[in-house]
């Protein structure tokens, strides 16, 4: 009796015929799966730029490094590196160097107070604390422009 009878009397298949259908459906299964998961390129370049937007840096912090060799700055060369860019031309409502106008109202609230104002900032002008310029100097800059416009403040001595 052949194999084929046999298995219609039995009810069983050949050993060999059942042996291959396993493997051959999982790999069928397996490329189906493979075949199905591949992206165009220009989809994976628009994700990967998708991603970077996400993930980008919100800031960033900068640590620098005492310039010079330890002397402070003076006031007109505090004034030129940092102060010169606004209150040269009066910028942004920055009174003008030498204005004396301008600078009178502020003369009378006193030298801390116009210091103050600088390192904390005022109106449009940012901040000058923790900047290129040490509070020193910055008090110096302040000195210096408010003496342009009729002050007679002395410039403030490192401590």
């Amino acid at each position: 009796m052949s194999d084929s009878a046999n298995a219609l009397q039995t009810g069983h298949t050949p050993t060999a015929r059942r042996n291959w259908t396993l493997p051959m459906i999982g790999a069928i299964g397996l490329l189906l799966l493979a075949g199905c998961n591949k992206s165009t390129s220009s989809n994976s370049v628009e994700e990967e730029v998708a991603q970077a937007r996400r993930i980008q840096r919100v800031g960033t912090v900068e640590l620098m490094a005492a310039a010079g060799g330890g002397a402070a700055k003076s006031g007109e060369e505090a004034w030129k590196a940092q102060c010169a860019a606004c209150h040269a031309a009066g910028a942004l409502g920055a009174p003008k160097m030498g204005d004396a106008a301008a600078w009178a109202p502020r003369i009378g609230a006193g030298l801390a107070a116009l210091t103050n104002s600088a390192l904390k900032g005022k109106n449009a002008m940012p901040p000058q604390a923790g900047g290129a310029l040490s509070d020193l100097e910055v008090s110096r800059a302040v000195a210096y422009m408010a003496n342009a416009g009729g002050a007679k403040f002395a410039e403030p001595k490192a401590q």
